[in-house]
């Protein structure tokens, strides 16, 4: 198998038949050397009986089904884990990065690149709030993390077989999969497009999941905020160190104490400190907590398309 497709799917029912026609039109040069994997990740609506229905008419297309919502980037893994190509294609069901520059992206990786990710050149049809805190989050991220992660990117890629098998040994329960193929190294290079909106359907990153996201993206990739809750500590002691010395002056010069407004501005900025110091340890310690149970990452419960190839029962 030269080339896999990976698309992950959550309540996609609306892009399916859209996303089934561009694909199968993309992977025409590569006819039975390519192959489409779609993954079901818990959906609620009929994304499934529209990927069985349409793996009956198209011989490329395989779909897994997971047993529960697992999260998008578990259920990349899975179509990963899956993939039998020398050369893996993976991006999102609701088209907004399009599927049309793989054979550009092909060219590139036939210069000796390993991974060829998708940059943003452009975002149409996206509030200014998403457009800004997407920006704020690559640079925040970039600047905290121990690991170089392009900016304006996604999951949307090219990548080598060898790249991949380097991820797939990586053993996160909480997966962030464009920081984990920005760590794995090899030669990567960039492709500028123009991410258009979403044609049908709705967005499955509400601000609640951004939020998740980026922590998980955070926690798994710098130290850094753990430095900062120590910084933050020696902060509060120099500051305690010059509260004294003005109660102690105020007592000896002035004969006077601090009212009530001081003392309650003093509890207050120093539980502001602790709680954020108990915050950040603690997503660190529950990441810790999450890696330690090892539990099977997701569960198959169909499988269709590709006959040869027998039901993975967990990974």
């Amino acid at each position: 198998m030269h080339l896999s497709i990976v698309v992950p799917c959550m309540n996609e029912e609306e892009s399916i038949p859209l996303l089934i026609d561009r694909l199968t039109k993309v992977i025409q040069p590569w006819g039975n050397k390519a192959e489409i994997i779609l993954v079901d990740d818990g959906s609620t609506d009929e994304t499934w009986s529209l990927i069985e229905a349409t793996s009956k008419n198209v011989p490329q297309l395989r779909g897994l089904r997971l047993s529960a919502n697992r999260g998008h980037q578990i259920a990349l893994t899975a179509g990963l884990e899956a993939a039998k190509g020398e050369r893996i294609f993976m991006l999102d069901a609701d088209l907004q990065d399009p599927p049309e520059i793989l054979p550009e992206m092909m060219v590139m990786m036939d210069q000796g690149y390993d991974v060829v990710y998708g940059r943003r050149a452009k975002r149409k049809g996206e509030s200014l709030f998403k457009r800004a805190s997407a920006f704020l989050f690559y640079r925040i991220l970039n600047s905290l993390s121990d690991v170089s992660i392009p900016n304006d990117t996604g999951d949307f890629r090219l990548v080598s077989r060898r790249a991949l098998n380097a991820v797939l040994d990586m053993p996160e329960q909480t997966r962030f999969v464009r920081g984990m193929f920005a760590w794995v190294g090899y030669k990567q290079i960039g492709l500028e497009y123009i991410r258009e909106a979403r044609m049908v359907g709705e967005t499955k990153y509400p601000f609640k999941a951004m939020l998740r996201f980026a922590t998980d993206a955070l926690t798994g990739f710098s130290l850094r905020p753990l430095r900062f809750a120590t910084r933050l500590s020696f902060l509060s002691l120099f500051v305690t160190l010059l509260m004294a010395v003005y109660v102690f002056g105020s007592l000896i010069m002035f004969n006077t104490a601090p009212g009530w407004a001081s003392m309650v501005l003093a509890v207050s900025f120093f539980s502001g400190i602790q709680l954020l110091t108990l915050g950040i340890l603690g997503e660190y310690i529950g990441r810790l907590y999450v890696e330690t149970k090892r539990r099977p990452l997701y569960f198959l419960s169909e499988e269709v398309g590709a006959k040869s190839a027998p039901l993975q029962k967990e990974k």
